[in-house]
């Protein structure tokens, strides 16, 4: 009669194939130098481009390049660039502990908040009226 261990199916590959005790499935293990998504990353956003500025040509990061092209298109009405770039900055001076915190007015940040409400509810109108002819 068969001995258990020379069933064969799932999870059961026959005896001559399974390692051995001591012996590991990947004994080369991952190659040395290998990088990680992080790194590549990294590598990717410090290569420099080189971008037309008017007459003149400059060599700036791919990130300096991408935060450019992002300020560009909130300045040009992009209302979802805008509403990343102010995201952006209010993560950026959230994390900066070293420089001295500057808290904005609470009627400028009034006035911030009510211009997001209204991008993100993408109103083409700041000053829209109710019914009653009410702001």
């Amino acid at each position: 009669m068969a001995d258990k261990s020379d069933k064969v199916g799932y999870g059961r590959p026959p005896v001559h194939s399974r390692f051995k005790p001591g012996q590991s499935g990947n004994p080369r293990g991952r190659p040395k130098g290998t990088l990680n998504f992080t790194t590549d990353l990294k590598r990717i956003l410090q290569a420099p481009v080189t971008l037309n500025d008017g007459r003149k040509t400059r060599r700036v990061t791919t990130q300096e390049a991408a935060l450019l092209r992002l300020a560009e298109k909130a300045l040009k009405g992009d209302p979802r660039a805008l509403e990343k770039l102010v995201s952006l900055s209010a993560t950026l001076s959230t994390n900066n502990a070293e420089s001295p915190s500057k808290t904005m007015a609470a009627d400028d940040q009034a006035i911030l908040d009510r211009y997001r409400q209204l991008i993100l509810n993408e109103t083409n109108s700041p000053f829209e009226t109710d019914d009653d002819g009410e702001k």
